[in-house]
């Protein structure tokens, strides 16, 4: 009950600060998150609604990174472990109380995948007046990684374009 009242009151302050941007015209460029301790940046128009974590039901004969299909709101997802898929290796485990931080981020219904990333933790809105620098992809990055950009206190943060995944041919090869 606690959590989803808390994910309400996240949900709310999102949509809040959201309308508050649009108002004061500075636009909000990513949704900010975290997974296996790697920080990522995802485009806004390219995200869609934020979930909490649902366990899926385990699909056979897939990679190790798709964790399986989940009913969220009525729909049907593939749940992709983003840190697994990313690094290429097997799914951290995780305890209660990382699962209760873990959320699921649905890709826009506009892609037309019926997809959510696991995260471990949302980190809010960014723009691009939250970085000091920002760089190219480095040499033989995944072709859905964006620029990368450091923030104030250092911290790097990769952007991950989510229609180019969406697109990958790694990412709909869902079979072992």
């Amino acid at each position: 009950m606690a959590n989803r009242e808390a994910l309400r009151e996240l949900q709310s302050r999102l949509a809040s600060r959201l309308q508050a941007a649009r108002t004061e015209g500075v636009q909000a460029s990513w949704l900010a998150v975290e997974a296996a301790g790697a920080k990522y940046l995802f485009p806004l128009a390219q995200s869609g609604e934020i979930f909490p974590f649902a366990s899926p039901q385990a699909v056979p004969y897939t990679q190790p990174w798709y964790m399986g299909v989940a009913n969220l709101r009525g729909g049907l997802y593939g749940v992709v472990d983003l840190s697994s898929f990313v690094e290429g290796r097997a799914p951290a485990m995780r305890s209660d109380a990382s699962r209760a931080e873990s959320r699921l981020v649905a890709l826009n219904a506009t892609l037309e995948v019926n997809c959510a990333l696991l995260i471990d933790r949302l980190a809010g809105l960014r723009n691009l007046d939250a970085f000091a620098s920002s760089s190219e992809p480095a040499q033989g990055s995944p072709a859905y990684f964006g620029s990368g950009y450091t923030d104030a206190n250092g911290a790097y943060w990769q952007e991950i374009n989510l229609q180019a995944l969406s697109q990958h041919s790694q990412f709909l090869s869902i079979s072992a």
